[in-house]
């Protein structure tokens, strides 16, 4: 993990007072990862001054890099444990997969735009994340090689859960994954359970559209 040592700490720890604390997000785990984790190494250098402003900042090839308030209630929705193995899907900056990585033992991270993939592959590198793989590919489809997955994280939306992803659940895993319109979704927590699985709803959100061979139009 990396040493963070910058000068952006005390507005992470405001953002994480007034954006995330005050909205209800508890989890002492996920607080201390969104603290450490350098949310302004994650943006184009257009973007520096608003690396914690409250909302979604734009990546290039149509994608974002999330609000820290949606990074973190999906991470607390997932409810990470330290050896869990996490699927995050739609990388796209590393954000996400980087305040993850602070949560469990392993995360996979996979990315369908080729340039995104390589950008965030040498930033974790570069920034000392080494329990985090990038994979360039279809997040759709999952990734059937490394599953099964104590937690799936989709980072885009969709009208209904990709039953690949559903499947690569471990039992008792979690999918969370923003289902709805195209300009409206809800966080949603897919479980998968001894008997099929049961879905939670949360959150209202606003995510780009799911990509990929598995896309149903939001």
């Amino acid at each position: 993990m990396p040493e963070a040592i910058d000068a952006l700490a005390s507005e992470r720890a405001h953002m994480v007072e007034q954006q995330l604390m005050r909205r209800g997000i508890r989890d002492p785990r996920v607080l201390e990862a969104m603290r450490e984790v350098p949310r302004e190494a994650f943006v184009g250098a257009e973007e520096q001054g608003r690396a914690y402003a409250d909302g979604a900042l734009p990546l290039g090839h149509a994608q974002t890099i999330s609000q820290p308030y949606m990074v973190a209630r999906a991470a607390e929705l997932a409810e990470l444990a330290p050896g869990d193995i996490a699927l995050d899907v739609g990388l796209g900056s590393g954000y996400q997969a980087a305040v993850l990585s602070h949560l469990c033992e392993r995360v996979i991270g996979i990315e369908l735009v080729p340039e995104l993939a390589a950008e965030a592959e040498r930033r974790l590198a570069k920034l000392g994340y080494d329990n985090i793989e990038v994979l360039t590919g279809d997040g759709s489809l999952g990734v059937p090689a490394r599953a099964p997955f104590d937690a799936i994280l989709v980072a885009a939306a969709t009208s209904e859960a990709p039953p690949a992803l559903k499947e690569q659940l471990r039992q008792g895993g979690r999918l969370v994954i923003p289902l709805g319109a195209s300009k409206l979704q809800t966080l949603t927590v897919i479980t998968r359970t001894l008997a099929g699985f049961t879905s939670d709803e949360y959150d209202s959100c606003v995510y780009v559209p799911l990509l990929g061979a598995a896309k149903r139009e939001p």
